[in-house]
């Protein structure tokens, strides 16, 4: 890592502006929820803001971005930047939702990261949610290690979590997943529970005590060497299988000591590029105390063994036309291009957007364009502006600390960027740019609301788009078919926090309704109509009759309109008209006030007079004659039907094809994928599916996702659209 010698040192305490790459580290935190990230963040905080230069402890307050529903949740609902110093580096800790419902705060945390820190309970182990994410780091070659918290814990085992690791993430070698540091425990309390004091490191063999509350170094005891013996030969043996230097193994094969040096720097450099997965330990600090066990450790893994911006491959980058633009990889002299990961809005200052600038530098109050994402299909509205930039800032819990710049491979909160949304790009004014978008997760839990009072009403508009541009993961539908307003999520707690959101930021109170699918109808058989629209009220009348034939037609294929009347009983003109009056009636529906579709509608006869024909008249005619149609007809009830593809563990592919099958469903084929995972390919009717991103959660116990998209229409069984009927008030 010869970049990170650039580096120029300085105290620790609270970040402020980097001057050069080489001394920032973006590390994401990723676990599921009640892993202790929060806490781990606070604890690394406080351990590198612990003491200032007059060596005082400092009052480091509360360090994650908090807002009113996390208070109220207990847990993260949202992507929180804590940035601090070590050793002369700039730290930018992000941490993320470990709940599935926020996992696009998780996606956007670790499009700003250069390198992830998974974090896993001692007590509880590694689930489904984490596994997967630990493959998508993989699969962009991300660097990664492990910090396994709640030591404190009564049922922490440090050993078998550590197996169990292994095991989790080192699928493809084992021996890549290995701890540098083994926990030392002090004497037995009352209960018998023996308490995690300090830490052996592996490789220096050396003992780190935080009895304390501060760390202290010392040689082990001679009853504490060969319990550490085997471990540090094993850990040895690792970093040297992945060493750059192919003669290391030879040479310790053959009996020589690799200097500890040696080791560190291969080590180093072996986790800087993805292929070893060191596990640490960490534990709060206990009240008073002014650092938590092993976070010293961590920090100087993150410093030292994490890559910097300068190592990461940028996204791709191209013109807003479309043509590829190469540029040097985090160069602070370069054209600006900088992405918006995260928009919040501060009750003082308004929209605050959370960047990360990857080539070029920010500075505030100079005029940038922002380049839109092209997100119409979740309700955004695609935008190419230019704005002002207001003040920079690093955050600090609620405080802000301003910043005078922000370099390429930094983070930074911009204040007042009114028009950027998450996903944005900014660059310079007279060179506008647009960066490849990462990817998000489908909202796939329908939300029908509406406005709770006529004063809401007023607001909802503003504040539904204001909350889709904060979060993109969120997709707003105005459904014309069944005149709803939809919020989709990606779950029951996300959907909590919108509506939360949207109470408490935007002053708008909604009310939940439940959501409808796009149903249609049409003729389940061949069926006659005759419509006659006759009136005289006093000057020119109204008269038109028309006989039209209604057919059944294959699914798909709409409204066909034939004309084969003979002899002109329909005055040429008029054939128009009647044809504008049966499609009106069409879209609004014979039945149960659902569109009709795939039928054939032949005008066969019909009568006009001379003076009191007219197009509005034979458009009503029309229209009278399929409704007189459907009358003596039966009307099919179509549902829409979705086209389900299912990626789940092969432990639930039972469970998962029974359930898709209680849904009406037709399971149309399996596929053996990577990963000991199975892809269900399916057909489910919509409306069984509305909560489906909440129940396959549920039955897969977090490890399926699944996709849907619109295949046709096609009937519903008589006993459901009876029902359907009756509800919408029109049963016979």
């Amino acid at each position: 890592m010869g970049d990170k010698a650039n580096a120029h040192p300085g105290a620790a305490g609270r970040a402020t502006a980097a001057d050069h790459p080489a001394s920032v580290r973006n590390v994401v935190l990723v676990g599921h929820s009640g892993s202790g990230k929060t806490t781990l963040v606070e604890a690394l905080a406080l351990t590198a803001g612990a003491v200032n230069r007059a060596g005082r402890v400092e009052d480091g307050g509360t360090v994650s971005d908090y807002d009113e529903i996390e208070h109220r949740q207990q847990r993260s609902v949202q992507l929180s930047l804590v940035p601090v110093e070590w050793d002369g580096y700039k730290v930018n800790l992000l941490d993320t939702p470990g709940y599935a419902d926020f996992v696009g705060e998780l996606r956007a945390g670790l499009r700003a990261a250069d390198a992830a820190l998974f974090v896993v309970s001692a007590s509880d182990g590694v689930d489904g949610s984490t596994r997967m994410v630990w493959e998508e780091c993989a699969a962009v070659g991300m660097p990664r290690a492990i910090v396994i918290t709640h030591l404190e814990s009564a049922r922490a085992d440090f050993e078998g979590m550590t197996r169990t690791c292994a095991e989790a993430f080192g699928a493809d070698d084992p021996d890549a997943v290995l701890p540098l540091y083994l926990p030392l425990r002090g004497a037995p309390g009352p209960d018998g529970h023996a308490p995690v004091t300090g830490l052996v490191g592996l490789l220096s063999q050396k003992v780190f005590d935080y009895a304390s509350g501060e760390r202290k170094e010392s040689e082990p005891g001679p009853d504490q060497v060969p319990g550490i013996e085997e471990a540090r030969n094993r850990l040895i043996e690792g970093i040297i299988s992945e060493s750059e230097d192919e003669t290391l193994m030879d040479r310790y094969l053959g009996g020589e000591e690799i200097d500890v040096k040696t080791l560190i720097g291969d080590l180093e450099r072996a986790v800087a590029r993805g292929v070893f997965f060191p596990v640490l330990a960490a534990a709060p600090a206990a009240e008073g105390s002014r650092q938590g066990l092993g976070t010293v450790e961590l920090l100087e893994l993150i410093t030292g063994g994490f890559p910097t911006p300068l190592e990461r491959e940028a996204p791709g980058v191209t013109t807003v036309d479309g043509r590829a633009r190469e540029l040097k990889p985090c160069d602070p002299n370069g054209p600006l291009v900088a992405e918006v990961v995260k928009t919040a809005s501060d009750p003082y200052v308004g929209r605050v957007s959370l960047v990360r600038v990857f080539s070029g530098t920010l500075r505030p109050d100079e005029t940038i364009h922002v380049s839109g994402h092209g997100l119409a299909d979740r309700g955004h509205e695609d935008h190419d502006v230019d704005e002002r930039v207001g003040a920079l800032s690093a955050p600090f819990g609620k405080q802000q600390r301003a910043l005078t710049h922000c370099i390429a491979g930094d983070l930074a909160c911009v204040a007042k960027l009114g028009r950027a949304e998450t996903g944005d790009t900014l660059s310079a004014k007279d060179d506008p740019l647009l960066m490849e978008p990462w990817e998000m997760p489908d909202p796939l839990l329908p939300l029908a609301i509406q406005a709770h009072s006529k004063a809401d009403e007023d607001k909802l508009s503003q504040g539904l788009s204001r909350l889709v541009a904060e979060d993109p993961t969120m997709r707003l539908e105005q459904n014309q078919d069944t005149h709803q307003v939809v919020l989709w999520c990606l779950g029951e707690a996300h959907a909590d926090v919108a509506l939360e959101r949207l109470r408490s930021r935007y002053g708008v109170q909604v009310d939940l309704v439940p959501h409808k699918v796009s149903l249609r109808e049409t003729f389940a058989a061949k069926a006659h109509g005759r419509g006659r629209h006759v009136k005289q009220s006093g000057g020119h009348g109204q008269f038109a009759i028309c006989e039209i034939e209604v057919e059944p037609l294959p699914g798909g294929t709409g409204i066909e309109f034939v004309d084969k009347v003979i002899g002109g009983a329909v005055p040429r003109q008029f054939i128009p008209s009647v044809e504008k009056g049966v499609r009106a009636q069409a879209a609004k529906g014979v039945a149960a006030g659902h569109p009709l579709l795939d039928v054939r509608i032949t005008l066969l006869d019909g009568k006009a007079h001379s003076v009191d024909s007219s197009d509005a008249a034979f458009q009503t005619a029309g229209a009278l004659a399929l409704r007189e149609a459907a009358t003596d007809a039966k009307i099919h009830l179509l549902e829409p039907v979705a086209e389900v593809t299912v990626l789940v563990g092969d432990d639930y592919v039972g469970a998962v094809m029974s359930d898709l099958s209680g849904r009406r469903g037709r399971v149309l084929g399996t596929e053996q994928t990577t990963g000991g995972r199975t892809l269900i390919r399916a057909e489910v009717p919509e409306i069984e599916i509305g909560r489906y991103a909440v129940d396959l959660r549920s039955l897969s116990h977090g490890t399926a996702r699944f996709q849907r998209a619109y295949a046709r229409h096609e009937p519903m069984p008589p006993q459901i659209a009876e029902r359907i009927r009756e509800q919408a008030g029109d049963a016979p």
